[in-house]
């Protein structure tokens, strides 16, 4: 079985996938004349409002905190350590490089999200690529299958990895047994998702900047005791990117190309630019200012924070401490990253890091829930019921995440994560000039001195694709 799982995994990421997102991220950067770095101090001019909500939906903030709380998981505690032991420290670069193309990704992705939108039968927003894809496309049945995997992904593998993790870090610390781990994380994660997408985005809006915050002062205080070391693994580090010598750190002779494979894959899987995970959360804002490319802006800071910040910092305590040079072989997982804090902390950095741990993996596990119940309101066909039994299979994964083998759940995890990706980049790239055109008619405006808001009557090209009702507003005046 596992053979399989890697060679659908190698047929998907080293065929096609990883060309495609790359390049996909080049053309979106290119086409939007580089939006990420041109107007990317423009995001926290939006930030500022960013606390507005209304019935139908959550605050920009919380969807923000929501696609981070997803996004923030184990990707970025053990996904950096495998990306950093198997491809080398230049895997890092890869990783950053990655996010800075991906964030335009994500701003397309979720401006689409958002134009696409649509009330469900309670009056919430409700949108992501399903709907783009039947809307924007005409593709329902594209729509249908990228639910699909996405609620395989989200619902089920992504979230059996978190509360792997969070078993594996118990036990190890603690002896607890799996099955205790399991029974009592499943009656934690009940209690979050029974209160749907609104209470999980309340959580997030709490949770998610204090744990990051936390994070990355870990990172710069374990940097600082070892300040004397940044400039060589600085330098080891684009050295290892582009194949200028062979690494030393861990074992001898990285390869470039498995520097840039695990950098690019691990960077994906830890910020979900281009997987299409983030825009269902993304549609569920009210967005401030009123236009669908606000919230294009808000996503491409979530980009920013999971990798350039959160993954750099899981990077910078394992490399400045040294622990990978010392690990024979390096050590997995959690436990690297373990002894790079110990080596200046001492004992109580094994409490500090099951907490974070905890942490980080509880709220994917709740964040990449509502991003699977947002998914499965796609089906018109959608009682009650069955939301209740998605939520009972949830939570069944979660606790057969505690018992499973976390190498097979990883092979399961990139193999989901491939296929929801390839769907989505190709509705991106087929919608691409509709997402192009509502940037440049939101900066236009703002060019102007405007507030930019959206006129659905201004684009008759595109008016009969949208719901009814969420965009209608008056052409705007000439």
């Amino acid at each position: 079985m596992a053979e399989l799982f890697n060679f659908i995994n190698d047929l998907i990421w080293n065929s096609v996938l990883i060309y495609l997102l790359i390049g996909t991220g080049l053309w979106f950067t290119l086409r939007s004349g580089f939006i990420q770095f041109r107007h990317f101090l423009h995001i926290f001019s939006i930030l500022k409002g960013s606390n507005q909500a209304d019935r139908a939906g959550i605050s920009p903030f919380q969807a923000l905190c929501t696609t981070l709380a997803a996004r923030i998981g184990c990707g970025n505690l053990t996904g950096v350590v495998l990306a950093l032991v198997v491809g080398g420290p230049g895997a890092i670069v890869w990783m950053w490089l990655a996010a800075f193309i991906g964030m335009a990704t994500a701003f397309v992705e979720s401006t689409l999200a958002q134009l696409y939108k649509v009330r469900d039968a309670q009056g919430n927003f409700r949108g992501g690529p399903a709907w783009y894809m039947e809307k924007g496309l005409g593709l329902r049945w594209m729509g249908i299958l990228f639910s699909c995997f996405l609620l395989v992904g989200y619902g089920g593998i992504f979230n059996s990895v978190q509360a792997g993790a969070i078993a594996q870090s118990l036990q190890g610390a603690f002896g607890y047994k799996s099955y205790q781990i399991g029974l009592g994380l499943v009656a934690l994660t009940a209690l979050a998702i029974f209160g749907g997408v609104r209470i999980i985005a309340r959580l997030s809006q709490w949770i998610v900047p204090a744990m990051a915050l936390l994070y990355v002062i870990l990172a710069g205080w374990t940097a600082a005791h070892n300040i004397g070391r940044l400039a060589d693994v600085a330098e080891l580090v684009f050295s290892s990117a582009f194949g200028l010598r062979q690494a030393a750190a861990g074992v001898a002779g990285y390869g470039i190309s498995q520097a840039i494979f695990l950098g690019v894959q691990r960077g994906l899987f830890s910020n979900e630019a281009g997987m299409g995970s983030a825009p269902n959360i993304a549609a569920a804002a009210t967005p401030w200012p009123p236009h669908p490319a606000s919230q294009g802006y808000i996503q491409m800071l979530a980009v920013f924070i999971d990798t350039i910040v959160i993954c750099s910092a899981t990077a910078a305590i394992i490399l400045t401490s040294g622990a990978l040079d010392q690990a024979t072989p390096p050590q997995p997982g959690f436990a690297l990253i373990q002894q790079s804090i110990a080596s200046v902390g001492g004992a109580w950095s094994t409490w500090f890091m099951v907490i974070i741990i905890f942490i980080f993996a509880f709220t994917s596990i709740i964040g990449n829930y509502a991003y699977a119940e947002s998914s499965l309101r796609f089906f018109r066909r959608c009682p009650r019921g069955l939301i209740w039994l998605f939520r009972l299979l949830t939570l069944t994964m979660v606790m057969f995440g505690c018992l499973a083998d976390m190498p097979v759940l990883w092979r399961l995890a990139d193999m989901a994560m491939g296929l929801m990706t390839l769907t989505n980049l190709i509705a991106l790239l087929l919608l691409s000039r509709i997402a192009l055109m509502l940037a440049r008619d939101y900066n236009s405006q703002r060019n102007i001195g405007k507030l930019p808001t959206f006129y659905a009557a201004n684009f008759p090209a595109i008016a009969d694709q949208l719901s009814p009702g969420i965009w209608d507003r008056p052409a705007a005046p000439k």
